[in-house]
Order: C-alpha cells, then sequence, then structure tokens
C-alpha cells in the first residue's frame, strides 16, 4: 500500500501519521521527492483502513499495491534512485563505465588493464577474485589474495572496485572492496542476499541465466528488506535456444525494470555474447536502450587470460567503445 501526501505538509503531522503507521506492525517507507512524499506500507496491510487514511487532510491519495515486490517498485519511490559509489554516481541520469578483467591474475595485469579503462573513461574497475567455474578443474581466482591485488590497483588509480562475493562466510575479507556483486549462479541464495543486505556497501545483483524479471526484482527485495538499499541491478543474458551466443541478451529488460523500479539497471554485454567481436554492438545497444551503465570485461592479453579470454576486449578496443558510447549519449 502506498500514502501519497500533498504538498507541503506539515512536517510534525506526516510525523505523527507515520508513527501511528509504524504502531500498527508496519514498516514504512518515505520517498521525499521534489514535488511530492510518498509512503510505502511494508508488512500485512489488510486491516489497514484505507478510506479512514485517505480522509485526512494531509493525504492525497491511498493505493494497494499488488506487486510482491514493495521497497523496489517505483510506485514506493517514483523517482530514481541514485546510488553513490565514493564519487561515482550510478541511476538518475549518471552513467557508469566498469571494465577490468573477468579474474585477477597478477599484479602488473590488474593494475595495467586498471590504468588502460580509467584512461579510456572507465569509472569503476572490476575484477574477479572468487570465481565460480561450470567446472572445477578451471581456474577458480587468486581468492583473497586477489582482493589485494585489486587494492594494489584502486591505489594506483583512484578506481573503486567492484568483485563478486561467493559465500557468507567471505564477508570479512570484502570489508574493504567497494561494491559486492551477487553473481548470477548466486542470484537466489537468499542467505547470502540477506547477509549483504546487512551491509552498508552498494550491492551489483546480476539477473539470474533462468530467472525472470520478478524473481530479480524479488532478490533485489531480500536485500532492501534487510536494510540496504544501494542495489544496482544488472541484465547479463539469459538462456534460450540460441546457439551462437553464450547467452541471449536481453535489452527489452532494460526499460521493463526501469518501469517497474527505481533502481539503476546496467548491462553486462560480455557475459551476454561471450564473443568480444559482438559486445560492442551490444554495449552501444544497450546504451540506446537506456541502461545506467555497462560492465565490459578487458584483458590485456585476451588470447592467455586464465578466464573468459574469448569475450574479453583489448584495451584500445575498449577505448574504442567507450569513446562511442560517449558520442551516442550525447545524440540520445
Amino acid at each position: 500500500m502506498i500514502v501519497v501526501m500533498k504538498e507541503n505538509v506539515n512536517q510534525d503531522r506526516q510525523n505523527q501519521l507515520i508513527d501511528w503507521l509504524k504502531g500498527m506492525g508496519l514498516g514504512v517507507h518515505v520517498s521525499a521527492g521534489e514535488f511530492q512524499t510518498v509512503l510505502g506500507l511494508i508488512g500485512d496491510t489488510s486491516k489497514v483502513d484505507m478510506d479512514l487514511i485517505a480522509s485526512l487532510d494531509i493525504v492525497e491519495s491511498v493505493k494497494r499495491v499488488t506487486e510482491t515486490f514493495k521497497c523496489c517498485n517505483r510506485k514506493f519511490h517514483p523517482e530514481d534512485s541514485i546510488i553513490k559509489v565514493g564519487d561515482v554516481k550510478v541511476g538518475g541520469g549518471n552513467f557508469a563505465m566498469i571494465a577490468g578483467p573477468c579474474s585477477v591474475e597478477t599484479e602488473d595485469q590488474i593494475v595495467a588493464v586498471a590504468k588502460a579503462v580509467k584512461a579510456s573513461g572507465a569509472n569503476l574497475l572490476r575484477g574477479g577474485a572468487f570465481k565460480p567455474r561450470t567446472s572445477p578443474y578451471d581456474f577458480q581466482g587468486l581468492k583473497a589474495t586477489g582482493l589485494e591485488l585489486l587494492k594494489i590497483a584502486r591505489k594506483e588509480t583512484g578506481l573503486p572496485i567492484v568483485s563478486e562475493i561467493m559465500n557468507i562466510a567471505d564477508l570479512p575479507l570484502f570489508e574493504d572492496i567497494d561494491v559486492l556483486q551477487i553473481g548470477a549462479r548466486n542470484m537466489q541464495n537468499f542467505d547470502l542476499l540477506r547477509e549483504v543486505g546487512h551491509t552498508n556497501k552498494p550491492i551489483l545483483l546480476k539477473r539470474g541465466l533462468a530467472n525472470t524479471l520478478k524473481e530479480l526484482l524479488m532478490s533485489a527485495e531480500y536485500i532492501m528488506a534487510s536494510g540496504n538499499e544501494q542495489v544496482i541491478l544488472c541484465e547479463r543474458g539469459i538462456r534460450t535456444y540460441s546457439d551462437y551466443t553464450r547467452n541471449t541478451l536481453d535489452l527489452s529488460a532494460v526499460p521493463m525494470l526501469h518501469e517497474l523500479s527505481h533502481l539503476p539497471v546496467i548491462v553486462d554485454p560480455s557475459h551476454a555474447t561471450g564473443i568480444a567481436r559482438i559486445v560492442p554492438s551490444m554495449a552501444l545497444a544497450a546504451t540506446a536502450a537506456g541502461a545506467d551503465g555497462l560492465i565490459i570485461e578487458v584483458h590485456n592479453d585476451p588470447i592467455h587470460a586464465l578466464c573468459d579470454g574469448a569475450q574479453s576486449l583489448k584495451p584500445d578496443e575498449f577505448d574504442a567503445l567507450a569513446g562511442k558510447v560517449r558520442k551516442l549519449r550525447e545524440v540520445l
């Protein structure tokens, strides 16, 4: 249920209404926009007298929300959320360029890539230290050592770092990581979602390879209901009948998620396609679709990469793509 307040409402009277609603055992999410304040009621609202609340002279209207996701629902929060990562903003017209290797391999590698992508306009550095691999025999990442190498690259470049967490037990290792990524395989790891919901860090939540948009939003709800509203949604491709690309990039997810939710939506064309030569086309298409950012895999020697070299751009290829993205955004 949402309660839309009238303009220029006395703050004390609004607080009295909020206290009364909380006294009924409800959670109250306050979204204060430039012209309107919306109270989102979370919990069992079946016993709430809508007519009584609507009759208050400080209330514009009262509506029931039928969707099961509440905190991330645009009806609860009409204006776009802007997620801050240090000095970087994502959403609300702010575009994020996240780039870096699939896996951190050596100090020289991650520092060189970080310097290259920053020079091309990236404002966040991605790098995997813990790698969920389909085969147990594939490179699993440098783990804690990889995180330390990412911190060195951050010190060298000033770029905030994004890295995937796979296990609750590893959470202490991520204390100094700027953005925690929940990968596609863990999108419905609800215990992990609750735990990162107790942190005060931005969470980059990737859509599962066989999950619906509603399921993605419900996973975001787990994080936000636990207290952390700093969530960035990521479309990274879903599994379909296509046999020429790694996944199928669902670009319709971008405008649909923006319609349903106030959270920023970024796109990962690298994992979606699995083919470096078509990543730029899909990145530009995602930008045109209204994405709030891109996350691109970049490696200085893709042929010898320990993970996902086939989908990684070289630094000069990323530089060319970043320039095209800037020009496209100017047109848009």
